[in-house]
């Protein structure tokens, strides 16, 4: 795997890492041999130690979360089991690595842990994957852990490779990361060398019981989905339907694609709205690649995001794709994210009139179903932005050529026009698959690449 030196001119990483496999500069570009601090002969063959103790090639597990990824090769490298892992890092001395990773088509996102709950909703990741990510889980009062365990499904794998795990003056952090493992009643599967592996239980909770951290259930108000601006809890979230959405309970890949999950059963008339939407969403995708001539499923194409996922059709459809999709959940609607998760794909919270977590030029293709509905305040019914400012957003996130797709009503397509105009953007309107009716429009648009003149002094 290959990406051009000059469309990210930054070699500290390869410079520093480029011992441990993570990245080397070849001419014009950097290639990726699929090393890390823990693993610099290899991604693959750090798997396959893996796959002896974690079920990672039976299409048992399905999504995955990779803390501190460096430029993100373990996930990558899972892609070829049909595992869509979603890998994140902070901006710190390697600046770069999360732009490296989404050049090379891996699912990342910029992120860290910190005081806030991470944006993603309780029991979505079927394993949680930590090589050198340096997070103190036991400081705090083991908050950090305890938020891996609201993200964490039941039945899924906790893996833990280098410190503090039987590494030299690290034994106190070691202790006490396995005692707290055991206060939350994981099973520990094996320790090779500096590698743990805990599985979770299935079981709702073990708590409370007597424990060393004092951990206990968080109250019956907690919304253990609740993850947009909200603190870190120092309790362990009771989860409705724990022993169905388990792994082993909820379905295999590729079959949980299709099939409305438990929590799905949840909303009202669930199981109705999840089928229809997944085949309103694959009439669509034939509409945009047959019809409007969007480039899905060519070689073009790789990174895409929507910006309202709802339940996911949008992505379900471009599967057999050579996509990946970022599913945006806004944080003022309906919290329909853990729905995603259980059907194997992923996804992020997020509210559009803020920056997007991501760095510029990184989504080859932008998808907005109903983008007045990101701006408008559910309760008061006002604007909480403009228009132009989530487009804005938009353009800085989409690659030079690359593609945005607005749907909405007539007179919001004649506004997101003009807007596309004056940002420079190629645009068409056209009108919607005959399903859909006269109501919608689409505004199908390429972000030009230009730049400003120079002008003499």
């Amino acid at each position: 795997m290959q990406i051009w030196h000059d469309n990210m001119p930054y070699g500290k990483i390869a410079e520093r890492k480029g011992h441990q496999g993570w990245m080397k500069q070849e001419g014009s570009y950097f290639i990726f041999p699929g090393g890390g601090t823990m693993f610099p002969d290899g991604a693959e063959q750090y798997i396959e130690k893996l796959t002896q103790y974690v079920p990672l090639k039976s299409g048992l597990l399905r999504t995955g979360l990779d803390m501190g990824c460096g430029v993100a090769s373990f996930g990558g490298f899972l892609l070829k089991e049909n595992i869509m892992t979603l890998s994140f890092a902070p901006r710190d001395s390697h600046k770069s690595q999360i732009q490296f990773a989404l050049e090379r088509g891996i699912p990342a996102f910029l992120l860290m842990l910190g005081t806030r709950r991470l944006p993603f909703p309780a029991q979505s990741f079927d394993f949680v994957h930590c090589s050198r990510c340096l997070i103190p889980f036991t400081a705090y009062n083991g908050s950090y852990l305890i938020e891996v365990d609201r993200l964490l499904r039941p039945g899924g794998y906790l893996i833990i490779s280098g410190p503090p795990v039987q590494w030299k003056k690290q034994e106190k952090e070691w202790t006490e990361l396995q005692a707290m493992a055991l206060a939350l009643c994981y099973k520990l599967i094996t320790v090779d060398g500096n590698t743990a592996i805990w599985k979770k239980p299935t079981e709702a909770s073990c708590l409370p019981n007597q424990n060393e951290f004092n951990i206990d259930l968080c109250s019956t108000d907690d919304d253990p989905d609740q993850a947009w601006y909200f603190k870190l809890k120092k309790c362990v979230s009771k989860v409705s339907l724990a022993e169905e959405i388990a792994v082993g309970s909820i379905r295999k890949w590729p079959d949980r694609l299709s099939k409305p999950s438990a929590r799905a059963s949840l909303m009202e008339n669930g199981a109705n709205l999840f089928e229809l939407d997944t085949q309103k969403w694959a009439k669509r995708v034939s509409y945009y690649k047959k019809s409007l001539g969007v480039k899905l499923g060519t070689a073009e194409i790789r990174n895409v995001m929507d910006m309202n996922a709802y339940l996911g059709g949008l992505a379900a459809a471009v599967v057999p794709d050579p996509v990946w999709v970022m599913n945006v959940v806004p944080a003022q609607k309906p919290l329909t994210l853990g729905v995603i998760y259980d059907r194997g794909l992923i996804g992020v919270y997020h509210e559009w009139c803020e920056p997007f977590s991501t760095y510029p030029r990184t989504y080859d293709l932008i998808h907005a179903d109903g983008i007045s509905s990101l701006i408008r305040d559910p309760i008061s019914g006002k604007n909480r932005c403009d228009l132009f400012d989530v487009m804005l957003e938009m353009d800085r996130i989409l690659r030079p050529e690359g593609t945005a797709i607005i749907r909405d009503s007539p007179d919001v397509i004649d506004k997101a026009a003009q807007v596309a105009q004056s940002i420079r953007w190629i645009a068409q309107v056209h009108d919607a698959e005959p399903e859909s009716g006269r109501m919608e429009k689409i505004l199908v648009a390429t972000k030009t690449h230009w730049k400003l003149p120079l002008t003499s002094l």
